[in-house]
């Protein structure tokens, strides 16, 4: 496992802002992410967390030659870690933030776990998983506190929705580099979506799953989208690629063994025990290339079913599951934009990612293409029954 951190040795270092925010509240500038004149997006994960009551929270599952003096603050430095060395865009919590069963004040819990996103002054968002509102707020009062902090762009729920299930349920636009024919245009859409706690029905056992509401909105959402970006200027005959943010993973997650996956399955897939059909929605709208989760620490691979990669970040936080000698880890995702004919920067061409260990080095392991453009032209028709 390296060299262990603790997280009195680490230094905050406040980053520039790396994208556009110009405006002091979200609601007034709809489009506050952006490529930069470099012409990529970087977006670090952050799963499971587990932040609790800090310096007094102990960790679990770590070396015994760890475990002195390690708590929440070790999860605290591994995110400071991430943010120096990687420097992204932006930053996203993808569920389990805080352990709620031993969080004693889930506001404070949540200053402190959200605190180096917040002090980079770089933007961020977040979603809910299934230990968020087991403190003393609700689901809904966890959110509602989540979007007043400094520097967030998530959303308690879309706006033009009058009945949608779960809290946390929006879509980020990420604009073209400015000065070009894509600077109004968003070019990379990010959805962030409930999968909720618990299922609520009594002869249903297990997690819960995204809702019909939720899935409704999404193809809403997708299909505005790309009927915006296939407009002039610059009108584009597919749809800008799309990645999707929540916290349970689907079922369709087990569909994958050693040999068509990169990186490690060492658990079972925790997935609601009905299938809501979310994935058969995804491959319909056909924008989405990525569907980024935690949930199941143990697992951090990324597999390709039917044109889209669901991923796993691997575990992340110190107080939450782990397994000893496996060290805790972040997944990185990173846009990058066409070169045009003229020198500027167009469309996507690529989706990579990767994840970085909190070794000593931060070392980095399984780099991927997820998405080309190249790869995304129409495929040959057969005729049915054909071969």
């Amino acid at each position: 496992m390296g060299r262990f951190f603790t997280a009195a040795a680490l230094v905050v270092v406040l980053l520039p802002i790396w994208v556009l925010a110009a405006a002091k509240h979200h609601e007034e500038e709809p489009m506050r992410l952006r490529f930069g004149g470099d012409g990529q997006f970087k977006i670090l994960q952050v799963a499971d967390m587990h932040y609790a009551d800090g310096k007094t929270t102990p960790c679990e599952d770590v070396l015994p030659s760890q475990v002195a003096g390690c708590s929440d603050l070790n999860t605290t430095a591994f995110v400071q870690r991430m943010i120096q060395a990687e420097k992204p865009n932006f930053i996203v919590f993808t569920g389990d933030n805080i352990y709620g069963f031993d969080a004693t004040d889930a506001a404070k819990s949540m200053d402190a776990a959200f605190a180096p996103a917040i002090a980079s002054n770089i933007p961020w968002a977040a979603v809910l998983g299934n230990h968020d509102q087991e403190s003393d707020l609700s689901r809904e009062g966890v959110m509602k506190h989540v979007v007043k902090y400094k520097s967030t762009l998530a959303q308690l729920n879309p706006s033009d929705q009058d009945v949608i299930d779960g809290f946390g349920n929006y879509n980020l636009e990420v604009g073209g580099v400015q000065g070009t024919g894509f600077e109004n245009k968003s070019v990379l859409n990010l959805y962030f979506l409930d999968s909720g706690d618990y299922s609520t029905v009594p002869s249903i056992p297990g997690y819960g799953w995204i809702k019909p509401s939720q899935q409704f909105w999404f193809q809403q959402t997708s299909a505005k989208l790309k009927k915006a970006y296939m407009k002039k200027p610059e009108a584009q005959k597919t749809p800008a690629p799309g990645l999707a943010y929540f916290h349970i993973p689907l079922p369709e997650y087990a569909s994958f063994d050693s040999s068509n996956f990169t990186g490690v399955r060492q658990e079972g897939i925790s997935s609601a025990s009905v299938n809501s059909g979310f994935f058969t929605t995804l491959v319909e709208a056909g924008d989405v290339k990525a569907a980024f989760t935690g949930h199941d620490h143990l697992n951090d691979f990324c597999g390709k079913l039917t044109g889209i990669n669901l991923c796993y970040a691997g575990g992340f936080g110190y107080h939450a599951y782990g397994k000893a000698g496996w060290d805790r880890r972040a997944r990185v995702v990173a846009a990058t934009l066409e070169k045009t004919n003229t020198g500027g920067w167009g469309a996507v061409k690529s989706i990579k990612t990767w994840k970085r260990l909190d070794d000593q080095h931060l070392s980095t392991v399984n780099s991927e293409v997820l998405w080309t453009k190249s790869s995304a032209g129409a495929r040959r028709k057969k005729p049915i029954g054909g071969p």
